[in-house]
């Protein structure tokens, strides 16, 4: 369990599948992404979530606000596919339900994130990336002091798809202490 100073990031628990599912099938959530996801679907990737984190220590953590909700979403560490342009890597990402953005929280907790690869796991640089589109995600990760690398194709998008074009950000360990929030 990690915490912050208004949050707590923590292994998944079965009570948080509902209102991770309910946040998938959001289309304001998920307006960067492929697709809504269904219950059965987003159970089952909260249930793999589950287990990455359970074998390494590591992941994309639940997100909770200490006396106030258990589940507001997620975010943490993971390692993307082999497939994509800049693997073998780590990514900081996060997905919060719409009722929770524009509060800092994403911020603060990939902001936390980022110090656990950088301290714990002693990675020497963190990659972030999102649709050319979601701008907000973009902001999230030049306020956590990542950089601008490059655009690129996500290789599991038709290229005539509108949400096929990424960027991608990056954040060294060498850099990263100045950005302290």
């Amino acid at each position: 369990m990690i915490t912050t100073e208004r949050l707590i990031l923590r292994q998944w628990g079965d009570e948080d599948l509902q209102p991770f599912a309910q946040m998938c099938g959001d289309k304001d959530v998920m307006e960067f992404f492929p697709k809504l996801l269904t219950e059965e679907e987003s159970y089952s990737m909260g249930r793999h979530i589950k287990s990455l984190i359970a074998e390494r220590g590591w992941g994309f953590w639940a997100v909770e606000i200490p006396g106030q909700s258990q589940f507001i979403g997620f975010v943490g560490l993971h390692t993307p596919k082999e497939s994509m342009p800049f693997s073998p890597c780590v990514e900081v990402g996060w997905r919060l339900a719409k009722r929770y953005w524009g509060m800092g929280y994403a911020t603060e907790a990939a902001h936390e994130s980022l110090r656990y690869a950088f301290t714990h796991l002693g990675v020497d640089e963190v990659v972030s990336f999102a649709t050319v589109r979601n701008i907000r995600s973009q902001a999230v990760m030049r306020k956590v002091g990542m950089s601008y690398v490059r655009n690129f194709r996500h290789p599991d998008l038709e290229p005539s798809n509108p949400l096929c074009e990424h960027v991608l950000y990056k954040a060294w360990r060498d850099d990263w202490g100045r950005y302290d929030l």
